[in-house]
């Protein structure tokens, strides 16, 4: 950020002066990418904007919650401001991200927008940026209690089908209000699903901005007396929800993916990155879906990437390299199309940094790319061909995560400990419910 801390402190104090705001919200994220949110009064806000405000550190530890720690949420000046749909006349509503430290100061390890700072600053040592651009699908349903949708549309279609265009255009300008920039709207594949792309990003931004989407998207849907939901698989038998991630690394202002001698424009920092992807992938796969539903979308068909290749135009593979056009260099870029829009992002795009980064170090290649349809394929030819497949079921991933020494060093001890005993926990509760599948199949039998 070109604006000083102080600058940027003052900047807030003057904004919530002019604006007349009465309380501001202070967001934090937990382990496993859930917003929490407190608000201090306007009155407290220069001293939080100096000193942090105290609270609760057990919160951040999703289900494995351990005994109640002290911790401080350091505003970030940077992210401040006014929430669209709290009235703007008379005590209207700010918030900012925090990063949380420990009472002495100190950035706490638990915090997962401290992870992205930390996995973001070994690629800035190695003179990278990292730009991602999160494609993040979702559902509209009448209310929470039941899946049923509010329109029969499909991909692209346009009014009277759509009835939900009034939802996402209120979306896409509580978004631009919000400081987000929005590239695209428009109706997904499923009846009642969506899409609304943000403009590519560095990932710490982008992290931000999922944080702030899903809320705004739930909102407003809210606003509207329906139900949004991020849910990767809601719906049995028709496609799930996803967050393909664009990304890219800068040298600079240059694309260090591009390279104009290449077939698919492509340089050999990008090669490794995606070899390093397709490398790691099993291991990264309970960060990217990270919840017992996720897996239910990682089937074969309904364009859910299951089989670990990469090519350009089929989006059966897990990465897909979007065509080059011809002075549009700094668009080069992969896709990494498994993750789903459920994660905590700042711990998903560390992870796939990291994964992306090992591949350079280690300066793997990538095999060859796989234009035909993968699910086509019969196991053997897979198999001949050497292509993996991620994991099929929380447990499966959980315990390749386990393992991953790649995924420890990059989430540091404290995330990756507690991540993994939230998710072992998720799948206890999970694995002894007895489901209305069992109940309609088995009881009438047994």
């Amino acid at each position: 950020m070109s604006n000083s801390r102080e600058e940027s402190k003052a900047y807030v104090l003057k904004m919530a002066k002019e604006h007349d705001v009465k309380f501001i919200r202070l967001w934090f994220t937990d382990i496993l990418g859930v917003l929490k949110s407190f608000a201090i009064t306007v009155e407290e806000l220069e001293n939080a904007l100096e000193n942090g405000m105290g609270f609760d550190g057990s919160s951040i530890e999703g289900f494995a919650r351990i005994d109640e720690s002290d911790m401080v949420a350091m505003p970030d000046p940077d992210t401040f401001k006014l929430l669209p749909w709290r009235p703007r006349e008379h005590r209207a509503v700010g918030r900012m991200f925090c990063d949380v430290l420990k009472p002495g100061g100190e950035p706490f390890e638990g915090d997962p927008r401290y992870v992205l700072k930390r996995n973001l600053k070994k690629a800035a040592d190695l003179g990278y940026t990292y730009y991602v651009g999160p494609e993040l699908e979702y559902f509209y349903f009448k209310s929470p209690e039941g899946t049923e949708g509010l329109d029969k549309g499909g991909y692209f279609d346009m009014t009277p089908l759509d009835t939900a265009t009034d939802l996402r255009r209120d979306s896409v300008l509580a978004l631009e209000e919000l400081g987000i920039d929005v590239e695209y709207s428009h109706h997904e594949v499923a009846a009642s699903q969506h899409e609304i792309d943000m403009r590519y990003t560095d990932a710490l931004t982008m992290a931000d901005n999922v944080m702030t989407y899903r809320l705004v998207v739930k909102q407003v849907a809210l606003n509207h007396g329906v139900y949004a939901t991020f849910m990767p698989k809601p719906v049995f038998g028709i496609n799930g929800s996803g967050m393909h991630v664009h990304q890219s690394l800068f040298k600079g202002s240059k694309n260090a993916f591009f390279d104009a001698s290449d077939p698919y424009f492509l340089s050999k920092t990008a090669r490794s990155y995606i070899a390093g992807l397709l490398k790691y992938a099993p291991e990264i796969t309970c960060v990217a879906n990270q919840w017992v539903n996720s897996y239910k979308r990682l089937v074969p068909g309904y364009e859910a990437p299951v089989y670990l290749s990469w090519a350009r135009r089929n989006r059966s593979d897990l990465v897909r390299v979007p065509e080059y056009r011809p002075g549009r260099e700094n668009s080069t870029r992969i896709e990494f199309r498994s993750p789903d829009p459920a994660c905590n992002p700042y711990l998903a795009f560390s992870v796939m940094l990291a994964a992306g980064l090992a591949g350079i170090e280690e300066g793997l290649e990538p095999p060859a790319p796989v234009e035909e349809n993968v699910y086509e394929m019969s196991e053997e030819e897979r198999a001949s061909r050497g292509i993996g497949t991620l994991p099929a079921s929380l447990l499966e991933a959980v315990q390749l995560t386990e393992k991953s020494e790649m995924v420890r060093k990059t989430l540091g001890d404290h995330v990756f400990e507690n991540f993994v005993a939230n998710k072992k926990i998720e799948w206890d509760e999970y694995r002894t419910q007895v489901t209305e599948y069992e109940l309609n199949k088995y009881l009438p039998i047994l």
